[in-house]
């Protein structure tokens, strides 16, 4: 079984498998080019870790006439690599290899590294502080030939360490600067820039360039291994006089002997990648959006309960218990007059009547689709505030997705489930009976007067008056009673009913919008902590306070 290629393998493999994770669930959500760097990081992750840490890959890479064949023959103690004044020289990557011992051979890495056999070389001097280096001289970077740029791109991508050389008269190149070294920044601590033809300057003019030198590279973002802080290393050297080269070998050997330059430079990546996809799934700061909060849902309730008249029909409701209750409780008088002039309306046309046809003719429930569509529009944004912008989007097209068939559901939750028949109290007929009591006694009394003014005898000429009074006044009385009484219970009924009708407009629009929406919202929580943990140096060990995030 081989090692993991890093020092730390622990957090470097919860990364990439976060990272893996990462992708996994953000194929259906993000373009495939934006997935595309993080998929290469880990097919070459996944490919680096099946070879053996003993071996570790470091490029010689520079521009055409800084000398780097030259001293790729310096280090490796023999005129391995072509090295003259054509231009370009090196047309094909050379590799110097010093044996890592009993360990698994280097020809899987430099199969991998694709340095073709013939370009194969063994190290002849014996270095016990080189030993498992892979040294590559790779093409000139600026060559015009763009087979030979290719080339360098592609080992640069894969190698686990890089020694940049540049010269004194291009060391401040801009196509080395802004194409390799800016984008090599994060890189740093798997990076040495060596100044070659040291030899060509004055003793006080070496360190003059060396300070420029350094002062470039900070300014692309490089940073340097100086007073101990980890970094790029910055030396000068002289590959024909051998003047800084024990020292640069004496680097170089300290970075294999770690054997932890393959799993560096994956971390870089790693951090690389992160770092371009923060804007993806961090937007404008590092807190957690609020997505569905519960003040977002009740407004969705409030204007799906408005589109399906939630507040109207409560009222409809209540005020049909209490016309219920003045025809169970009301005088009989006024109940024949309502009926007379119900009658007399429906034979004139007048609106009342229309409208009491209206309501017996009435169809299907409707929806104002309008208001459905506002509410669906509004939890939307409300949920995809504060979302990278696929995310948000994803969050509205499943709103969307959902809100187009929502009016349908609610009319067909409304037809399927209509409002039951209000309860008749007994106290209904009681009161009626009462009303009926009062009507016989006016009757009574009535009777009783005209048999006294046509001269009969009666008993007690003010009885008879008596029930006729007690039973005109009576009867009002007990109806304005009555009706006082059905307020709080009509209010309760209308209620109900107003409840009823937002409870079924809330479970359509929780199946139909929120479950979507939440699912979403959820997805992006996970690929969210998956980030973070990708992203974080630690692995998210510190809950992702390490998390440097771009803000656009």
């Amino acid at each position: 079984m081989t090692e993991t290629p890093t020092g730390d393998d622990g957090t470097l493999r919860v990364r990439l498998g976060a990272l893996r994770e990462l992708v996994g669930l953000s194929r259906t959500r993000l373009d495939g080019e934006v997935l595309a760097e993080a998929g290469c990081v880990l097919d070459e992750a996944a490919a680096r870790e099946r070879l053996p840490t003993a071996y570790t890959a470091v490029a010689i890479a520079g521009a055409t006439g800084s000398g780097k064949s030259t001293l790729f023959n310096a280090l490796a103690g023999a005129q391995l690599s072509e090295a003259g004044v054509r231009r370009p020289t090196t047309a094909t990557a050379v590799s110097c290899t010093w044996d890592a011992g009993r360990e698994q051979g280097p020809d899987g890495l430099l199969e991998r590294l694709g340095i073709p056999a013939r370009a194969r070389r063994r190290a002849h001097v014996v270095d016990t502080t080189l030993r498992g280096l892979i040294l590559l001289d790779l093409p000139d970077h600026d060559s015009v030939d763009t087979a030979h740029r290719d080339q360098v791109d592609r080992l640069l991508s894969l190698v686990d360490a890089v020694i940049w050389v540049v010269d004194p008269e291009k060391y401040a190149d801009a196509v080395l600067h802004e194409r390799y070294l800016r984008a090599f920044a994060g890189h740093a601590e798997v990076s040495l820039i060596v100044l070659n033809q040291a030899d060509r300057l004055p003793g006080e003019a070496v360190e003059a360039v060396l300070d420029d030198l350094r002062r470039l590279l900070d300014e692309r973002g490089l940073a340097l291994g100086e007073h101990g802080e980890p970094g790029a290393g910055v030396l000068a050297v002289s590959a024909l006089t051998g003047d800084g080269v024990a020292e640069l070998r004496r680097q170089v050997g300290e970075l294999v002997a770690a054997r932890t330059a393959a799993g560096r430079r994956l971390a870089a990546d790693v951090d690389g990648v992160a770092r371009r996809l923060g804007p993806v799934y961090i937007a404008d700061g590092a807190d957690a959006p609020a997505g569905l909060t519960a003040r977002a849902r009740e407004e969705f309730e409030d204007g799906l309960a408005a589109a399906v008249g939630a507040p109207a029909g409560g009222q409809a409701a209540e005020r049909a218990w209490l016309r219920r209750a003045d025809r169970a409780c009301g005088t009989p008088w006024a109940q024949v007059a309502r009926r007379l002039a119900a009658h007399q309306a429906e034979r004139r046309g007048e609106p009342p009547a229309l409208a009491a046809k209206r309501l017996r003719a009435a169809g299907p429930p409707v929806v104002a689709r309008a208001a459905v569509d506002q509410a669906v529009r509004q939890v939307a944004a409300d949920a995809a505030d504060g979302l990278p912008r696929p995310w948000a989007r994803a969050v509205r097209d499943a709103a969307r997705r959902g809100g187009e068939g929502l009016p349908r559901a609610l009319e067909t939750a409304l037809e399927r489930n209509p409002a039951a028949p209000p309860p008749r109290p007994r106290w209904w007929s009681v009161a009626g009976a009462g009303q009926a009591v009062l009507l016989a006694a006016q009757f009574l009394g009535l009777c009783w007067l005209v048999t006294a003014f046509v001269g009969q005898p009666v008993v007690g000429r003010w009885l008879p008056l008596a029930l006729l009074v007690g039973g005109s006044v009576g009867g009002p009385l007990l109806a304005w009673g009555c009706r006082a009484a059905a307020r709080g219970p009509a209010r309760a009924w209308g209620q109900q009913e107003e409840w009823r009708l937002r409870r079924l407009a809330a479970d359509r629009g929780h199946t139909q919008v929120l479950e979507p929406v939440a699912a979403e919202l959820m997805r992006y929580r996970e690929v969210r902590e998956r980030y973070v943990i990708a992203a974080s140096a630690d692995g998210g060990q510190d809950g992702g306070a390490g998390v440097s995030v771009p803000i656009r």
